[in-house]
Protein backbone atom coordinates (compact mmCIF):
# COMPACT_ATOMS: atom_id res chain seq x y z
CA UNK A 1 0.00 0.00 0.00
CA UNK A 2 1.60 3.27 -1.11
CA UNK A 3 1.14 6.76 0.14
CA UNK A 4 -0.82 7.57 -3.03
CA UNK A 5 -3.64 5.24 -1.97
CA UNK A 6 -6.99 6.94 -1.61
CA UNK A 7 -7.99 4.60 1.23
CA UNK A 8 -4.98 4.77 3.53
CA UNK A 9 -2.44 7.30 4.68
CA UNK A 10 0.86 5.88 5.88
CA UNK A 11 2.69 7.18 8.95
CA UNK A 12 6.35 6.15 9.09
CA UNK A 13 6.73 6.83 12.81
CA UNK A 14 3.77 4.57 13.56
CA UNK A 15 5.40 2.02 11.26
CA UNK A 16 8.51 2.03 13.45
CA UNK A 17 6.40 1.77 16.61
CA UNK A 18 4.45 -1.12 15.06
CA UNK A 19 7.69 -2.91 14.19
CA UNK A 20 8.89 -2.60 17.79
CA UNK A 21 5.54 -3.95 19.01
CA UNK A 22 5.76 -6.91 16.63
CA UNK A 23 9.33 -7.59 17.80
CA UNK A 24 8.09 -7.70 21.40
CA UNK A 25 5.25 -10.05 20.44
CA UNK A 26 7.74 -12.35 18.73
CA UNK A 27 9.99 -12.20 21.78
CA UNK A 28 7.05 -13.09 24.06
CA UNK A 29 6.03 -16.03 21.85
CA UNK A 30 9.63 -17.19 21.69
CA UNK A 31 9.91 -16.95 25.49
CA UNK A 32 6.77 -19.02 26.03
CA UNK A 33 7.08 -21.63 23.30
CA UNK A 34 10.67 -21.85 22.05
CA UNK A 35 13.09 -20.65 24.71
CA UNK A 36 14.87 -23.84 25.88
CA UNK A 37 14.98 -22.56 29.45
CA UNK A 38 11.37 -21.52 30.07
CA UNK A 39 7.87 -22.93 29.53
CA UNK A 40 7.14 -25.12 26.48
CA UNK A 41 10.76 -25.69 25.36
CA UNK A 42 9.71 -26.68 21.82
CA UNK A 43 13.03 -25.49 20.35
CA UNK A 44 14.92 -28.78 20.33
CA UNK A 45 15.57 -27.39 17.64
CA UNK A 46 13.98 -29.41 14.81
CA UNK A 47 10.66 -30.02 16.59
CA UNK A 48 10.07 -26.30 17.08
CA UNK A 49 11.42 -25.64 13.60
CA UNK A 50 8.86 -27.98 12.04
CA UNK A 51 5.96 -26.40 13.91
CA UNK A 52 6.95 -22.89 12.80
CA UNK A 53 7.43 -23.93 9.16
CA UNK A 54 4.03 -25.67 9.15
CA UNK A 55 2.42 -22.63 10.80
CA UNK A 56 3.92 -20.27 8.21
CA UNK A 57 2.88 -22.65 5.44
CA UNK A 58 -0.69 -22.57 6.75
CA UNK A 59 -0.67 -18.77 6.65
CA UNK A 60 0.70 -18.76 3.08
CA UNK A 61 -1.82 -21.43 2.09
CA UNK A 62 -4.72 -19.36 3.40
CA UNK A 63 -3.54 -15.93 2.26
CA UNK A 64 -1.70 -16.57 -1.02
CA UNK A 65 -3.07 -19.84 -2.40
CA UNK A 66 -6.71 -20.11 -1.29
CA UNK A 67 -7.04 -16.33 -0.76
CA UNK A 68 -9.31 -16.78 2.24
CA UNK A 69 -8.90 -13.19 3.55
CA UNK A 70 -10.30 -11.83 0.27
CA UNK A 71 -13.04 -14.46 0.29
CA UNK A 72 -13.92 -13.46 3.87
CA UNK A 73 -14.18 -9.81 2.81
CA UNK A 74 -16.61 -10.72 0.04
CA UNK A 75 -18.84 -12.69 2.41
CA UNK A 76 -18.75 -10.29 5.35
CA UNK A 77 -21.10 -7.34 5.49
CA UNK A 78 -18.93 -5.52 8.04
CA UNK A 79 -15.46 -4.04 7.72
CA UNK A 80 -13.99 -5.51 10.90
CA UNK A 81 -10.31 -6.46 10.46
CA UNK A 82 -9.96 -7.42 14.13
CA UNK A 83 -12.67 -10.09 14.01
CA UNK A 84 -11.37 -11.38 10.68
CA UNK A 85 -7.79 -11.44 11.92
CA UNK A 86 -8.62 -13.37 15.08
CA UNK A 87 -10.70 -15.92 13.19
CA UNK A 88 -8.10 -16.54 10.47
CA UNK A 89 -5.27 -16.74 13.01
CA UNK A 90 -7.15 -19.43 14.92
CA UNK A 91 -7.71 -21.33 11.67
CA UNK A 92 -3.98 -21.06 10.85
CA UNK A 93 -3.12 -22.47 14.28
CA UNK A 94 -5.58 -25.34 13.82
CA UNK A 95 -4.10 -26.00 10.38
CA UNK A 96 -0.66 -26.30 11.97
CA UNK A 97 -1.99 -28.80 14.52
CA UNK A 98 -3.89 -30.76 11.90
CA UNK A 99 -1.15 -30.91 9.30
CA UNK A 100 1.68 -31.74 11.69
CA UNK A 101 0.04 -34.14 14.12
CA UNK A 102 -2.86 -35.62 12.15
CA UNK A 103 -1.82 -35.60 8.48
CA UNK A 104 1.92 -36.29 8.85
CA UNK A 105 2.36 -37.97 12.27
CA UNK A 106 -0.97 -39.79 12.34
CA UNK A 107 -1.73 -40.60 8.68
CA UNK A 108 1.19 -40.38 6.24
CA UNK A 109 3.72 -41.49 8.85
CA UNK A 110 1.52 -44.34 10.05
CA UNK A 111 0.19 -45.71 6.76
CA UNK A 112 2.76 -44.57 4.20
CA UNK A 113 6.24 -43.19 4.93
CA UNK A 114 7.44 -44.15 8.40
CA UNK A 115 9.98 -41.36 8.83
CA UNK A 116 7.20 -38.72 8.98
CA UNK A 117 6.02 -40.14 12.34
CA UNK A 118 8.10 -40.41 15.55
CA UNK A 119 5.95 -43.34 16.71
CA UNK A 120 6.55 -45.25 13.48
CA UNK A 121 10.30 -44.66 13.73
CA UNK A 122 10.35 -45.92 17.33
CA UNK A 123 8.23 -48.95 16.40
CA UNK A 124 10.67 -49.85 13.61
CA UNK A 125 13.49 -50.17 16.15
CA UNK A 126 17.20 -49.96 15.45
CA UNK A 127 19.80 -47.29 16.10
CA UNK A 128 18.32 -43.78 16.22
CA UNK A 129 14.84 -44.99 17.18
CA UNK A 130 14.93 -43.38 20.63
CA UNK A 131 11.86 -41.12 21.13
CA UNK A 132 13.77 -37.81 21.13
CA UNK A 133 15.91 -38.66 18.10
CA UNK A 134 12.89 -40.09 16.29
CA UNK A 135 10.95 -36.89 16.83
CA UNK A 136 13.89 -34.80 15.59
CA UNK A 137 14.24 -36.90 12.43
CA UNK A 138 10.50 -36.82 11.71
CA UNK A 139 10.50 -33.07 12.29
CA UNK A 140 13.44 -32.68 9.91
CA UNK A 141 11.50 -34.43 7.16
CA UNK A 142 8.47 -32.19 7.79
CA UNK A 143 10.68 -29.07 7.66
CA UNK A 144 12.00 -30.16 4.28
CA UNK A 145 8.54 -30.92 2.87
CA UNK A 146 7.05 -27.60 3.88
CA UNK A 147 10.11 -25.68 2.73
CA UNK A 148 9.41 -27.11 -0.72
CA UNK A 149 5.76 -26.07 -0.28
CA UNK A 150 6.69 -22.49 0.61
CA UNK A 151 8.93 -22.30 -2.44
CA UNK A 152 6.23 -23.58 -4.78
CA UNK A 153 3.44 -21.47 -3.23
CA UNK A 154 5.36 -18.18 -3.38
CA UNK A 155 6.75 -18.97 -6.83
CA UNK A 156 3.30 -19.87 -8.16
CA UNK A 157 1.81 -16.61 -6.90
CA UNK A 158 4.47 -14.56 -8.69
CA UNK A 159 4.91 -16.74 -11.76
CA UNK A 160 1.68 -18.44 -12.78
CA UNK A 161 -0.81 -16.53 -10.64
CA UNK A 162 -4.29 -17.69 -11.62
CA UNK A 163 -3.16 -19.18 -14.94
CA UNK A 164 -4.63 -21.24 -16.58
CA UNK A 165 -7.82 -20.93 -14.53
CA UNK A 166 -8.19 -17.14 -14.67
CA UNK A 167 -11.58 -17.37 -16.40
CA UNK A 168 -12.98 -19.89 -13.93
CA UNK A 169 -14.75 -19.28 -10.63
CA UNK A 170 -12.92 -18.44 -7.42
CA UNK A 171 -13.34 -21.99 -6.12
CA UNK A 172 -11.88 -23.57 -9.24
CA UNK A 173 -8.93 -21.16 -9.17
CA UNK A 174 -8.14 -21.68 -5.49
CA UNK A 175 -8.33 -25.46 -5.36
CA UNK A 176 -6.67 -25.95 -8.74
CA UNK A 177 -3.73 -23.84 -7.58
CA UNK A 178 -3.55 -25.85 -4.37
CA UNK A 179 -3.48 -29.22 -6.13
CA UNK A 180 -0.89 -28.00 -8.65
CA UNK A 181 1.34 -26.58 -5.89
CA UNK A 182 1.08 -29.75 -3.78
CA UNK A 183 1.88 -31.90 -6.84
CA UNK A 184 5.10 -30.01 -7.57
CA UNK A 185 5.92 -29.84 -3.86
CA UNK A 186 5.91 -33.63 -3.69
CA UNK A 187 8.10 -33.89 -6.80
CA UNK A 188 10.68 -31.41 -5.54
CA UNK A 189 10.65 -32.93 -2.06
CA UNK A 190 11.45 -36.35 -3.53
CA UNK A 191 14.16 -34.92 -5.76
CA UNK A 192 15.82 -32.57 -3.25
CA UNK A 193 15.19 -33.98 0.24
CA UNK A 194 13.94 -37.57 0.39
CA UNK A 195 17.37 -39.14 -0.18
CA UNK A 196 18.90 -37.31 2.75
CA UNK A 197 16.13 -38.24 5.18
CA UNK A 198 16.52 -41.94 4.31
CA UNK A 199 20.21 -41.67 5.11
CA UNK A 200 19.57 -40.22 8.57
CA UNK A 201 19.03 -43.77 9.83
CA UNK A 202 21.46 -46.59 10.47
CA UNK A 203 21.61 -48.64 8.45
CA UNK A 204 20.68 -46.21 5.67
CA UNK A 205 17.39 -46.92 3.92
CA UNK A 206 19.17 -47.46 0.60
CA UNK A 207 16.30 -49.50 -0.86
CA UNK A 208 13.93 -46.58 -0.31
CA UNK A 209 16.25 -43.83 -1.61
CA UNK A 210 19.32 -43.47 -3.77
CA UNK A 211 22.50 -41.87 -2.46
CA UNK A 212 21.94 -38.08 -2.52
CA UNK A 213 22.70 -37.08 -6.09
CA UNK A 214 24.28 -33.79 -4.99
CA UNK A 215 26.86 -35.43 -2.69
CA UNK A 216 29.81 -35.12 -5.07
CA UNK A 217 28.73 -31.70 -6.33
CA UNK A 218 28.20 -30.17 -2.89
CA UNK A 219 30.76 -32.09 -0.87
CA UNK A 220 28.03 -33.32 1.48
CA UNK A 221 25.03 -35.61 1.32
CA UNK A 222 23.09 -33.32 3.64
CA UNK A 223 19.88 -31.78 2.30
CA UNK A 224 21.05 -28.53 3.86
CA UNK A 225 22.41 -28.05 0.35
CA UNK A 226 18.87 -28.10 -1.06
CA UNK A 227 17.46 -26.08 1.82
CA UNK A 228 20.05 -23.33 1.34
CA UNK A 229 19.47 -23.24 -2.41
CA UNK A 230 15.69 -22.93 -2.05
CA UNK A 231 15.99 -20.13 0.50
CA UNK A 232 18.46 -18.24 -1.71
CA UNK A 233 15.98 -18.60 -4.57
CA UNK A 234 13.13 -17.34 -2.38
CA UNK A 235 15.05 -14.10 -1.84
CA UNK A 236 14.57 -13.21 -5.50
CA UNK A 237 10.94 -14.31 -5.57
CA UNK A 238 10.14 -12.13 -2.55
CA UNK A 239 12.22 -9.19 -3.79
CA UNK A 240 10.49 -9.38 -7.18
CA UNK A 241 7.05 -9.52 -5.62
CA UNK A 242 7.43 -6.96 -2.83
CA UNK A 243 10.27 -4.60 -3.73
CA UNK A 244 10.21 -4.68 -7.52
CA UNK A 245 6.39 -4.63 -7.78
CA UNK A 246 6.30 -7.71 -9.99
CA UNK A 247 8.96 -6.46 -12.41
CA UNK A 248 10.37 -7.50 -14.82
CA UNK A 249 8.13 -10.55 -15.13
CA UNK A 250 4.96 -8.61 -15.97
CA UNK A 251 6.23 -8.20 -19.54
CA UNK A 252 5.15 -11.82 -20.10
CA UNK A 253 1.57 -11.16 -19.01
CA UNK A 254 -1.43 -10.96 -21.34
CA UNK A 255 -4.25 -8.61 -20.38
CA UNK A 256 -2.85 -8.34 -16.89
CA UNK A 257 -2.87 -12.11 -16.30
CA UNK A 258 0.03 -14.50 -15.96
CA UNK A 259 0.95 -16.92 -18.72
CA UNK A 260 2.94 -20.12 -19.03
CA UNK A 261 5.82 -18.04 -20.40
CA UNK A 262 5.83 -15.86 -17.31
CA UNK A 263 5.84 -18.82 -14.96
CA UNK A 264 8.63 -20.49 -16.94
CA UNK A 265 10.72 -17.30 -16.90
CA UNK A 266 10.17 -16.66 -13.19
CA UNK A 267 11.05 -20.21 -12.18
CA UNK A 268 14.31 -20.54 -14.07
CA UNK A 269 15.41 -16.93 -13.64
CA UNK A 270 14.93 -16.89 -9.86
CA UNK A 271 16.52 -20.34 -9.57
CA UNK A 272 19.54 -19.08 -11.51
CA UNK A 273 19.77 -16.01 -9.30
CA UNK A 274 19.47 -18.26 -6.25
CA UNK A 275 22.42 -20.35 -7.46
CA UNK A 276 24.45 -17.17 -7.98
CA UNK A 277 23.55 -15.87 -4.51
CA UNK A 278 24.48 -19.09 -2.72
CA UNK A 279 27.75 -19.22 -4.69
CA UNK A 280 28.61 -15.66 -3.61
CA UNK A 281 27.79 -16.41 0.02
CA UNK A 282 29.90 -19.58 -0.06
CA UNK A 283 32.83 -17.61 -1.47
CA UNK A 284 32.48 -15.12 1.40
CA UNK A 285 32.44 -17.99 3.90
CA UNK A 286 35.57 -19.45 2.32
CA UNK A 287 37.29 -16.10 2.70
CA UNK A 288 36.30 -15.80 6.37
CA UNK A 289 36.61 -19.44 7.51
CA UNK A 290 38.76 -20.91 4.69
CA UNK A 291 37.72 -23.95 2.62
CA UNK A 292 35.34 -26.45 4.26
CA UNK A 293 36.19 -30.16 4.21
CA UNK A 294 34.32 -33.43 4.47
CA UNK A 295 34.06 -34.32 8.13
CA UNK A 296 34.59 -30.73 9.21
CA UNK A 297 32.64 -29.66 12.27
CA UNK A 298 30.52 -26.51 12.63
CA UNK A 299 31.94 -23.67 10.49
CA UNK A 300 34.30 -26.13 8.74
CA UNK A 301 31.47 -28.42 7.64
CA UNK A 302 30.16 -28.10 4.05
CA UNK A 303 26.65 -28.86 5.30
CA UNK A 304 26.75 -25.97 7.77
CA UNK A 305 27.94 -23.58 5.06
CA UNK A 306 24.83 -24.34 2.98
CA UNK A 307 22.36 -23.97 5.82
CA UNK A 308 24.11 -20.76 6.90
CA UNK A 309 23.66 -19.37 3.39
CA UNK A 310 19.97 -20.22 3.72
CA UNK A 311 19.81 -18.53 7.11
CA UNK A 312 21.25 -15.32 5.69
CA UNK A 313 18.77 -15.55 2.82
CA UNK A 314 16.01 -15.91 5.43
CA UNK A 315 17.15 -12.65 7.04
CA UNK A 316 16.96 -10.92 3.64
CA UNK A 317 13.42 -12.25 3.10
CA UNK A 318 12.41 -11.06 6.57
CA UNK A 319 13.94 -7.64 5.89
CA UNK A 320 11.95 -7.30 2.64
CA UNK A 321 8.66 -7.99 4.44
CA UNK A 322 9.59 -5.56 7.22
CA UNK A 323 10.40 -2.80 4.74
CA UNK A 324 7.24 -3.39 2.72
CA UNK A 325 4.86 -3.49 5.67
CA UNK A 326 6.35 -1.07 8.21
CA UNK A 327 8.16 1.44 6.02
CA UNK A 328 5.77 1.58 3.07
CA UNK A 329 8.38 0.32 0.59
CA UNK A 330 10.22 3.64 0.77
CA UNK A 331 11.15 5.30 -1.58
CA UNK A 332 8.09 5.75 -3.78
CA UNK A 333 9.17 8.19 -6.48
CA UNK A 334 8.43 7.81 -10.19
CA UNK A 335 11.41 5.80 -11.46
CA UNK A 336 10.48 2.17 -10.78
CA UNK A 337 13.91 0.69 -11.41
CA UNK A 338 15.64 3.26 -9.23
CA UNK A 339 13.26 2.78 -6.33
CA UNK A 340 13.45 -1.02 -6.77
CA UNK A 341 17.25 -0.83 -6.62
CA UNK A 342 17.24 1.38 -3.52
CA UNK A 343 14.68 -0.85 -1.79
CA UNK A 344 16.78 -3.94 -2.56
CA UNK A 345 19.93 -2.34 -1.16
CA UNK A 346 18.02 -1.29 1.97
CA UNK A 347 16.63 -4.83 2.39
CA UNK A 348 20.12 -6.34 2.11
CA UNK A 349 21.53 -3.85 4.63
CA UNK A 350 18.58 -4.44 6.97
CA UNK A 351 19.05 -8.19 6.60
CA UNK A 352 22.71 -7.83 7.58
CA UNK A 353 21.66 -5.76 10.61
CA UNK A 354 19.28 -8.56 11.62
CA UNK A 355 22.18 -10.96 11.12
CA UNK A 356 24.33 -8.81 13.41
CA UNK A 357 21.56 -8.76 16.03
CA UNK A 358 21.13 -12.51 15.98
CA UNK A 359 24.84 -13.17 16.46
CA UNK A 360 25.32 -10.40 19.03
CA UNK A 361 25.02 -10.67 22.83
CA UNK A 362 21.53 -9.17 22.52
CA UNK A 363 20.24 -12.51 21.25
CA UNK A 364 21.51 -14.15 24.42
CA UNK A 365 18.96 -12.10 26.36
CA UNK A 366 16.06 -12.18 23.92
CA UNK A 367 16.39 -15.75 22.61
CA UNK A 368 18.57 -17.56 25.16
CA UNK A 369 21.01 -18.16 22.32
CA UNK A 370 24.57 -19.30 22.96
CA UNK A 371 26.98 -16.70 21.60
CA UNK A 372 29.01 -17.47 18.51
CA UNK A 373 28.53 -19.16 15.15
CA UNK A 374 27.57 -22.75 14.40
CA UNK A 375 26.52 -23.66 17.92
CA UNK A 376 24.97 -27.13 18.25
CA UNK A 377 21.24 -26.91 17.83
CA UNK A 378 21.27 -23.27 16.72
CA UNK A 379 18.80 -22.59 13.90
CA UNK A 380 18.25 -18.86 13.21
CA UNK A 381 15.54 -19.73 10.69
CA UNK A 382 13.16 -20.66 13.49
CA UNK A 383 13.22 -17.15 14.94
CA UNK A 384 13.19 -15.49 11.49
CA UNK A 385 10.19 -17.54 10.31
CA UNK A 386 8.31 -16.91 13.56
CA UNK A 387 8.90 -13.17 13.02
CA UNK A 388 7.73 -13.50 9.42
CA UNK A 389 4.61 -15.38 10.51
CA UNK A 390 3.53 -12.55 12.81
CA UNK A 391 4.15 -9.97 10.08
CA UNK A 392 2.01 -11.94 7.64
CA UNK A 393 -0.76 -12.41 10.18
CA UNK A 394 -0.95 -8.66 10.71
CA UNK A 395 -0.72 -7.73 7.02
CA UNK A 396 -2.89 -10.49 5.53
CA UNK A 397 -5.36 -11.42 8.28
CA UNK A 398 -5.72 -8.08 10.10
CA UNK A 399 -5.35 -5.96 6.90
CA UNK A 400 -2.39 -4.18 8.50
CA UNK A 401 -4.42 -3.01 11.53
CA UNK A 402 -3.66 -0.94 13.57
CA UNK A 403 -0.93 0.55 11.37
CA UNK A 404 -3.16 0.87 8.32
CA UNK A 405 -6.60 2.32 8.88
CA UNK A 406 -9.08 3.82 6.51
CA UNK A 407 -9.24 7.61 6.49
Amino acid sequence: MTEESSDFKFNYFFGLVNLVAVFLIVWFLWYIFMNPNTVMKLYTPMYGFSLIVVFLSGIILMAKVLEWPAWYNRLSQKDNPIAKGILLTIIAFLLMIGLNYIVFWGFIGKFGIAYFSPDSIVASGGIGAEPFVARENASTAIVYFFTAFLWMALFWGLGFGRWPWQKDTYGVQAWSKLFAIVFFTVLFYIFLFHSHVCYLFYPAQDKAAVTPWWEELAGTGSAFFSLGLILCTLVWIVFSDLLWEGKPWDRYEVDGESTFGKGFAVFFSTLTLGIILIFILLMIFNYVWMEPFVGGQYTDGPDWRYIHAGEIAGFFVLAAFIWKNYFNNFPNFDSLWLRALIRSIIAVVLGLLIYWFYYSPLATFFLAKVEGFAQPGDTPLVWALLFLSIILIQSEFFDGWPLKRKK
